[in-house]
């Protein structure tokens, strides 16, 4: 008999590539999601459009005791949405009340284990305020102190999947993702993350032109690209390790080097200017120390390997949006 996972979050990006994945390995999928996925068809067996924030859509969805429920499902985006401070009342609010609905039908349908995608947003600031030394190890999160309210609902919700297993039994998996990015991923509208963007603003540039890095570009991150990030959610599923863990790239970067990175890809001639803007935490890398510990496995994926994948798609659909303008 087939396995049977339920993917939230399907019509997202990480979502859309697990739905592909667990397909490929064999599984009947249902996907739900507010919308259907941007850039692809879904290979879902079914797919529910339909809002988790309602508990009865999660009744609906969750009408059996699949093998496996995957809960990717959030209101989220890249610095430009998380970091104003103007999303935020709809980020705590949109998220923690999905988690809450899930989990509490997860239990009364006897769900067999279930995967909840919590972020590096969740680690304390204090941590990564040197962008050369960022400490983000899984030990590293107490006290808590994350810098946006983001990363408090993340804190707050693996809490919540940990209590779950601790007072009900559920059977739970926690990873705390780390800047993915790659293929069919939002690439423009505010909820764009680093990668997307600045392979946006390279492909928008004329050759010789300027394209606009938020702040001084000395900001360091870690990017891992989306296949790598669906690898270790199916290993996590498959072992016996809660977590939480991390997953993501160790392969540490500042800005202005990613943005260069991108621009040496394209062949363009292209400035940098650094202006004003959200940057988020000076600093932040994945410490994978735990994940090869508990797994036997860690992310090896190349930054530039991945970027090789993502600035000619996300070229193609700035080619495709600039063709839609001048034919109206």
């Amino acid at each position: 008999m087939k396995k049977t996972a339920l993917v939230a979050g399907a019509g997202g990006f990480i979502g859309g590539h697990l739905v592909k994945r667990l397909k490929k390995e064999g599984y009947w999928v249902r996907g739900v999601d507010l919308k259907h996925h941007e850039f692809s068809p879904t290979k879902a067996d079914d797919f529910v459009i339909g809002d988790l924030r309602d508990a009865a859509t999660c009744n609906k969805v969750m009408d059996r005791a699949f093998d496996e429920v995957y809960q990717l499902a959030a209101d989220m985006g890249g610095a430009g949405f998380i970091f104003t401070g103007e999303n935020d009342a709809a980020v705590l609010h949109n998220s923690a009340t999905i988690n809450l609905n899930m989990l509490e039908v997860a239990k009364n349908m006897n769900i067999k284990k279930i995967f909840y995608s919590s972020s590096a947003c969740m680690y304390p600031k204090y941590n990564q305020e040197d962008p050369d030394n960022p400490k983000c190890s899984e030990d590293s999160a107490y006290p808590a102190d994350p810098e946006s309210e983001y990363g408090w609902e993340k804190l707050f919700s693996e809490h919540l999947y940990m209590s779950y297993n601790k007072n009900h039994g559920t059977s739970v998996r926690v990873a705390r993702f780390h800047n993915i990015f790659g293929v069919e991923g939002t690439w423009i509208g505010g909820r764009e993350k680093a990668p997307a963007a600045l392979c946006r603003k390279v492909a928008e540039a004329k050759d010789g032109g300027t394209i606009e890095v938020w702040g001084d570009g000395k900001q360091t991150r870690s990017f891992l690209y989306v296949t790598e990030c669906v690898e270790g959610v199916r290993r996590l599923m498959e072992s016996d390790f809660m977590g939480p863990v991390n997953i993501g790239s160790d392969e540490m970067i500042a800005v202005n080097d990613l943005a260069k990175m991108i621009i040496k890809i394209s062949g363009k001639n292209v400035r940098i200017k650094n202006i004003e803007g959200p940057t988020g935490i000076r600093g932040r890398n994945s410490d994978n120390r735990l994940i090869r510990e508990k797994l036997g496995w860690a992310p090896s994926y190349s930054l530039k390997t991945g970027l090789e994948k993502t600035y000619p798609w996300v070229e193609a659909r700035v080619k495709t949006s600039r063709l839609a303008i001048q034919t109206r």
